[in-house]
C-alpha cells in the first residue's frame, strides 16, 4: 500500500466520521448514513490495498 492511498483512505475515513458526527448532532439521519458510508467505503479500500500488499 503506498503512503498517498494510507493518506486518501485515511482523510476519506475521518471525512466520513466528520459527517457522521455533525449528522447525529444536527439531528440530520441522511448525513449521518453518508458518513457511515463513506467510512465502510474507505475500509474495503484499505482492506483491498492490504490484499494487493500481500501479493506483492
Amino acid at each position: 500500500m503506498s503512503n498517498e492511498d494510507k493518506i486518501g483512505n485515511k482523510f476519506d475515513e475521518l471525512a466520513g466520521k466528520g459527517k457522521e458526527t455533525v449528522g447525529r448532532a444536527t439531528d440530520n439521519p441522511d448525513l449521518e448514513a453518508e458518513g457511515k458510508g463513506d467510512q465502510a467505503k474507505s475500509n474495503l479500500k484499505q482492506a483491498g490495498e492490504k490484499i494487493k500488499d500481500v501479493f506483492k
